[in-house]
């Protein structure tokens, strides 16, 4: 084998192992990258009946309604009793509405919260509007405490001519509690005194 023939060899082997990093360390990236893209997808799109979130409320209202019910769970590790106020709620399509959710921590220490969500029909979650939610935000309990959070949505008249939608009656509303995962505080060391000091 030449020399030539040799350094072309070295560097068809260096161009190949360059390609498998940028592989590997692409793909380590795509891996970090899909929880918080594919939240983002569900959250523009309504997929898997992601409501939506805004700032602005409807402007048309239509004369017909939407019946809306309220389904509420807490995960294994939260001692919280949740629920919604109110069954359940019939406004008109478009128009803003608020409705209170109430938690209890029954735990015997100060405990922190965070809320998942969905609509069913999950064709459903882009035409829901959310203005304010408890779920945006962590929720802490003392011990004992009794909390109403509410929640101000209106859902988008849009409903009623999309194909996929326009035959709904009832959406459902669903929350899960899970326990926040918070740092502990690290303890401080004891402050030395000058008694402490005599005693050395």
């Amino acid at each position: 084998m030449t020399a030539t023939q040799t350094s072309a060899k070295k560097t068809s082997n260096s161009s190949i192992l360059v390609l498998c990093l940028v592989f590997v360390c692409g793909m380590v990236g795509m891996a970090y990258a899909s929880v918080p893209l594919y939240r983002l997808f569900c959250q523009v799109t309504g997929y898997n009946g992601t409501t939506q979130r805004v700032e602005q409320y409807s402007d048309v209202i239509l004369n017909k309604t939407m019946k809306v019910t309220f389904d509420s769970n807490t995960s294994n590790g939260l001692n919280w009793d949740f629920q919604p106020v109110s069954k359940s709620v019939e406004p008109k399509i478009g128009e803003t509405v608020q409705v209170m959710f109430r938690a209890t921590n029954r735990s015997p220490v100060a405990t922190t919260g965070s809320a998942v969500f969905n609509v069913t029909p999950m064709e459903a979650g882009a035409y829901f509007n959310k203005v304010q939610c408890f779920c945006f935000t962590e929720t802490t309990l003392q011990a004992g405490e009794t909390l109403e959070m509410p929640v101000v949505f209106f859902i988008d008249p849009e409903i009623v001519t999309a194909r996929e939608t326009k035959n709904i009656h009832t959406l459902t509303l669903s929350y899960t509690f899970y326990p926040s995962k918070t740092e502990k505080p690290v303890a401080s060391l004891p402050v030395k005194t000058e008694r402490d000091e005599t005693k050395l």
